[in-house]
């Protein structure tokens, strides 16, 4: 069961601006990283349902964020078909994010007050998922359907949106404060925050350092 209510989550993720997103078939590496964000400053931390066995790793972060980073909410991501939700809210998913808009999914996550995320590329997607009740909706993939610009025409017309963007997200000044002055509501980081080498190594001080610092660009960039 969630241990973050819907509205707590929402608040999270508004107030930080950031989720990096992360998956790793090893436990014990996924822990590290989820502790290094921890203490960067993340407090909303997307593993993405991405290899075998994924909800395994996923289950046992559950238990290591209980005891070790007791502020972080934890939610899944890469979820494309409610069974696949409902097992991750079974095992203590605070939200829910996908590639694709699946109002299947909105059903699920809502019966249970539970932040859905769908992954969206037009401006009638974003909108038929807030039909279904999501408060937040990804751009996704967010460089390859407009960039900025896109977050930027979209809130126009449309501007109590709520809006992530994954995907063509950079821990640089220049990408995150683009991303930020169009209005997004947080963004999604995923590889360009964990460098493989930098996984490979075991520099979990650099991967607090990358969080802190891109927290800090964020609030810097909202004024």
């Amino acid at each position: 069961m969630a241990k973050f209510s819907k509205l707590e989550v929402l608040s999270v993720i508004k107030e930080t601006g950031m989720v990096p997103v992360f998956y790793h078939k090893d436990v014990e590496v996924a822990k590290q990283v989820l502790k290094a964000c921890y203490e960067g400053g993340v407090r909303a931390f997307e593993f993405t349902n991405r290899g075998d066995f994924a909800q395994e790793v996923f289950a046992d972060l559950v238990k290591f964020a209980e005891k070790e980073c007791p502020e972080m909410i934890l939610g899944v991501g890469s979820v494309v078909d409610p069974a696949t939700a409902a097992l991750y809210i079974q095992l203590g998913a605070n939200f829910v994010v996908g590639p694709l808009l699946n109002p299947e999914i909105a059903k699920v996550c809502n019966r249970r007050l539970i932040p859905y995320t769908p992954g969206c590329g037009s401006v009638s997607e974003i909108g038929f998922a807030q039909e279904a009740g999501c408060d937040l909706c990804k751009v996704f993939p967010a460089g390859n359907v407009g960039g900025p610009s896109f977050v930027k025409n979209v809130k126009a017309p449309m501007p109590w949106s709520m809006l992530m963007v994954t995907g063509g997200v950079e821990p640089t000044e220049e990408n995150l404060t683009a991303w930020v002055k169009a209005g997004v509501t947080c963004v999604g980081m995923g590889s360009n925050l964990f460098p493989k080498e930098v996984v490979a190594a075991g520099e979990w001080e650099k991967i607090s350092e990358m969080s802190k610092n891109a927290l800090a660009i964020i609030k810097k960039a909202r004024g």
